[in-house]
């Protein structure tokens, strides 16, 4: 307990007495001051019982006394100590008066008892409370580390916190999901807080915040979890009042515990990853049985069951990022966001930077496959595009802030992993291309190779090949383009084509014969009507596609 006024007042070697100000004697104390100083404001920091013998300050002088009063309550002074019978033989009536008026308690201080003795009490009083909040933190510390280490870990940890802080804790993920909470009520008020802890996540641990505007009454602080760059979790703690010494002491011990359960060492981490490349490398060789061999435990069951494989890369404006803070946060971020799915489940996930790309092998149908789909959703949307393809048009919409584009496989088997790497790229050319965050195999192999030729490459192609029948038509002698694209989708029929456009099929015949001229190429040959009709449709198709 701090110490207060009402405790310096029942001190019976102190004999001090009450003149003004009783409703506010629980005030707390944090230091004595003494000070003669007509403005003596500069120096308090608040929470200071003032001790004065009013050697300066004409203390019957109610205007000047009333001034020093308001001006030391605003300031944050608790109390007032004067000194009877030094330079007053009594407290003056305009001292009392003012003091009454601020509601600032005022205490008489007896000859006999010096300033220093009061000083030495509070300092006593100071001492003793800080001695008992350490030693109730350390308490605390002790109480946390056997439920870190019990069966339930975190989860008992959190429940001893909640409890020491009369309050609630959770505890973040990497992703920034809610994995655990005490008391159980405490995950829905937890839930709300994924914007304030999605901020912090993105500054370097350690990194601590206040939620100043909530939904609740309480008082939120969240903490980081980790020591690297990147935080491995978050704490939230919510409580009625400021946290004091002795629950502050609790809260660092418990980010303490939580990050070394949270935070692997980097030396089993480079081992995981070294274990992961080489099983991958094995896929991609065709050596299944040896990558088997080299999964063991830690990947073994991935490979038992049909995977999907995941490339992904960092698209920042108009093209591909391969490297940059901002590429690989959001890589970072999504191999978070698959973890944390898969470790809430038991399920493996091997995955592997590979430049500025991200190989992922995920359980097909499994919570890390869903993970990522809902990532790259969430990611088109900040970006801007819609669900069906638009080319570089989304990216440019999207503006500088890198993003995601996924490419996932089919579901395969070991023996075919390398197929499915194939697979996942194309489907990550796809994406780009299509301005999409996430695009599946099936989607490709499903859907027209119309999008495909949204491409400036392909454009400037099919604009050369049509480039010298335009410019025919542009002089006003006919309508090649237009009777070649009818042509073209008749396949050739006379009758129906001319029948489209509205001539006789000997001026269609002509027409045809025009184009061959102009352009110097025979349209018997498959090749080159292939080509025209690719080129008219390439032109034709809206911008971005």
């Amino acid at each position: 307990m701090p110490h207060t006024l009402a405790s310096l007042v029942n001190h019976t070697a102190l004999k001090l007495t009450v003149l003004a100000g009783e409703e506010r004697l629980e005030a707390p104390v944090r230091w004595a001051h003494a000070s003669e100083l007509i403005d003596p404001v500069p120096y308090m920091e608040g929470g200071e019982l003032l001790l004065i013998t009013a050697l300066k300050l004409d203390a019957e002088d109610a205007e000047a006394t009333r001034r020093y009063v308001r001006r030391i309550a605003e300031a944050g002074v608790v109390g007032l100590g004067f000194a009877v019978g030094v330079n007053y033989e009594g407290v003056p009536q305009a001292l009392v008066d003012a003091a009454r008026e601020q509601g600032l308690p005022l205490l008489g201080v007896p000859r006999r008892t010096p300033f220093i003795a009061i000083s030495k009490a509070v300092s006593a009083a100071v001492a003793a409370d800080q001695y008992r909040a350490v030693t109730a933190g350390f308490e605390a510390q002790r109480e946390l580390t056997r439920a870190a280490l019990s069966a339930e870990g975190p989860a008992e940890l959190l429940s001893r916190l909640a409890a020491h802080l009369d309050g609630w804790a959770a505890l973040y993920d990497a992703s920034g999901a809610v994995v655990a909470a005490a008391p159980d009520w405490a995950a829905r008020r937890a839930a709300r807080l994924t914007d304030d802890v999605g901020r912090l996540r993105e500054r370097p641990a350690p990194a601590s915040s206040v939620v100043s505007d909530t939904d609740g009454d309480d008082r939120v602080e969240l903490q980081s979890l980790g020591t690297g760059r990147r935080a491995r979790g978050v704490l939230a703690v919510g409580t009625a009042a400021p946290l004091g010494t002795a629950e502050r002491y609790a809260v660092h011990s418990a980010v303490a515990l939580l990050t070394l359960t949270t935070e692997r060492s980097r030396a089993l981490q480079d081992a995981e990853q070294r274990l992961g490349d080489a099983v991958l490398k094995m896929l991609l060789a065709g050596e299944p049985d040896h990558a088997r061999a080299v999964a063991g435990r830690l990947y073994g069951g991935l490979l038992d069951a049909p995977f999907r494989v995941v490339v992904a890369e960092p698209v920042a404006g108009e093209e591909p990022s391969s490297g940059g803070a901002a590429g690989a946060g959001v890589l970072d971020a999504l191999a978070d966001a698959m973890d944390s799915a898969a470790a809430r489940t038991g399920e493996a996930v091997l995955a592997v930077p590979d430049g500025g790309r991200l190989i992922v092998l995920v359980t097909d149908g499994g919570a890390a496959a869903d993970a990522c789909a809902a990532y790259a959703a969430e990611a088109e949307a900040r970006a801007g595009a819609q669900p069906r393809a638009r080319g570089r048009a989304a990216r440019a919409e999207a503006g500088n802030g890198a993003w995601v584009a996924v490419g996932l496989s089919a579901p395969t088997g070991p023996i075919a992993a390398a197929n499915a790497y194939r697979q996942a790229e194309q489907a990550l050319s796809v994406a780009r291309r299509r301005g999409r965050a996430l695009v599946e195999h099936e989607d490709v192999a499903a859907g027209s190779v119309l999008p495909l030729l949204a491409d400036d490459a392909v454009r400037a192609f099919a604009d050369g090949l049509l480039r010298a029948l335009r410019e025919h038509d542009a002089t006003g002698r006919g309508d090649l383009v237009a009777s070649l694209r009818a042509w073209l989708a008749r396949h050739g029929q006379w009758d129906a084509a001319a029948a489209d456009l509205g001539v006789h099929r000997h001026t269609l015949r002509y027409r045809m014969r025009r184009v061959e001229e102009i352009l110097g190429r025979s349209l018997d040959d498959a090749d080159v009507r292939m080509e025209l009709w690719l080129a008219l449709k390439a032109t034709s198709a809206p911008q971005g596609e």
